[in-house]
């Protein structure tokens, strides 16, 4: 029997819900891998899902991502072996943790030249980039796209992938600062939405023209800024809440505002399927490997350390990925 150190949150709330416990974990089951965790991913939903935002049954863990290496096999696994370096996603709540059990097929090989780190830091976050530039909205050369939040994990990986693909990147953010970020990970434009006029603004620096696609993952403060930034039949992409759900509206909203699509995906039901996940995480590793992407971790934080690693998210002092190490 092998044990584990994992966050468990037994209630909803504060950050202060998480706790950090020992636990025993069963032999992998035949069609699992037991992952010695050395690297684990922290993604804005793990805030949500703690608040209760999007309900989980409790008790229960956290976390959607990590990497590290096999280090037990079930009866029936095949084409892995102990000692391979892996990463996961979609694998089932309770990436918090420095092991666990994971179906064998969720694994994702980490490729040599990634360390296990970038490869936390950016797998949830890269293929929800994948799916919505290259599913959601095939970006393809000369549209404009609009990045609200691009200062974050994702949106830095909207922004260099959208302008390799030859887009023209149109990006909002929380402060001039987090403006230079955008305006560094490759965003043509860059305005500051928590001033008043924003969106006067943004279409002003570009010479009025609207965008083909929106990427929204804040919501309820964005949506309807969103909405008149939308090209005529452009599309209008929520993917997030973090300033909180879109409260309910009159869908003739869409028809005045320019014919506009709307539609709110998820990153999981994209990697469902086993084949697929792996298909969209070597088109994401081959971003990088051409520098489209980068996979940098920003800030590090212990596993014993969870707690603040959460506070810090929710006040925004972080930016770009962040990751736990156990």
């Amino acid at each position: 029997m092998s044990t584990a150190r994992r966050v468990v949150i037994r209630e909803v709330g504060d950050p202060e819900v998480m706790r950090v416990e020992r636990v025993e974990l069963d032999p992998p089951g035949a069609h699992e891998v037991r992952v010695r965790q050395t690297a684990i991913g922290f993604n804005y939903i793990d805030v949500y899902q703690r608040q209760g935002k999007y309900p989980l049954p409790l008790p229960s863990g956290l976390g959607h991502e990590a990497a590290g290496v096999v280090e037990a096999l079930g009866s029936e696994v095949s084409g892995v072996a102990v000692g391979d370096r892996v990463a996961t996603m979609n694998a089932g709540i309770g990436a918090y943790a420095d092991a666990r059990n994971v179906a064998a097929d969720r694994l994702v090989p980490v490729p040599a030249g990634l360390s296990d780190e970038q490869a936390a830091a950016v797998l949830f976050k890269g293929l929800t980039a994948q799916y919505l530039l290259r599913r959601t909205h095939r970006v393809q050369a000369g549209r404009t796209v609009l990045v609200h939040a691009a200062a974050g994990g994702v949106g830095q990986i909207l922004c260099r992938w959208a302008k390799a693909l030859g887009a023209r990147v149109l990006a909002t953010a929380g402060s001039e600062a987090k403006c230079e970020l955008a305006r560094a990970a490759g965003a043509d434009v860059a305005v500051d939405y928590s001033r008043p006029g924003w969106t006067q603004r943004l279409l002003e620096a570009n010479g009025q023209r609207k965008a083909d696609v929106v990427y929204d993952s804040v919501g309820r403060d964005t949506f309807e800024h969103s909405l008149d930034c939308a090209a005529p039949f452009g599309l209008v992409v929520l993917y997030g809440a973090a300033s909180g759900p879109v409260p309910p509206f009159d869908t003739e909203l869409l028809n005045r505002k320019g014919c506009l699509y709307l539609t709110r995906p998820s990153v999981f039901p994209h990697n469902a399927d086993p084949a697929t996940l792996r298909a969209n995480a070597a088109e994401l590793f081959d971003a990088i490997s051409r520098g489209w992407v980068q996979a940098d971790v920003s800030a590090r934080f212990a596993l014993d350390d969870v707690v603040t690693m959460h506070r810090a998210a929710q006040s925004r002092t972080t930016h770009g990925a962040v990751v736990l190490i156990p």
